[in-house]
């Protein structure tokens, strides 16, 4: 299985905000969108991620103001990305090592999604249902010809 069956599935909604944006506006959004992290973009181009743990490390437990703070003064700029081609396993081996918890997806330079660690589980999960009926099937002498 690969990125480009879990983006079939979910679709290719990419939640974006800007760099000057504020991390209050970045919070709200998230929020509205019920997602753990936005892209950050400028004139469609990946500048960075923004998290719900860059909140966190980067403007609570350091004392800023969330309606003051530019996205652009907290956000992780160095994005660790996968292709559309990219397998499951690889895609999780690459957030667990990083303890990251989104990977933007690039064809070349252009953003055409965004997988999370949920996504992940869920599509392994899929996949180990699909098997398991599979064995059943094969066991019981019933597997479809």
């Amino acid at each position: 299985m690969q990125v480009s069956d879990i983006l079939s599935q979910k679709g290719a909604a990419i939640h974006q905000i800007g760099p000057d944006a504020t991390v209050f506006d970045a919070i709200s959004l998230m929020s509205e969108k019920n997602v753990g992290a936005l892209l950050v973009m400028t004139g469609g181009r990946l500048q960075g991620i923004i998290s719900e743990r860059d909140y966190r490390n980067k403007v609570i437990l350091k004392g800023r103001m969330s309606k003051q703070t530019p996205v652009k003064t907290i956000m992780t700029r160095d994005v660790f990305c996968v292709t559309p081609e990219e397998t499951l396993e690889n895609c999780m081996a690459i957030m667990t090592s990083k303890k990251i918890r989104h990977l933007p997806v690039m064809t070349k330079d252009t953003v055409v999604g965004v997988i999370s660690i949920g996504d992940l589980v869920k599509a392994m999960i899929d996949k180990q249902q699909v098997e398991i009926k599979n064995l059943k099937h094969y066991i019981a002498g019933t597997y479809p010809a």
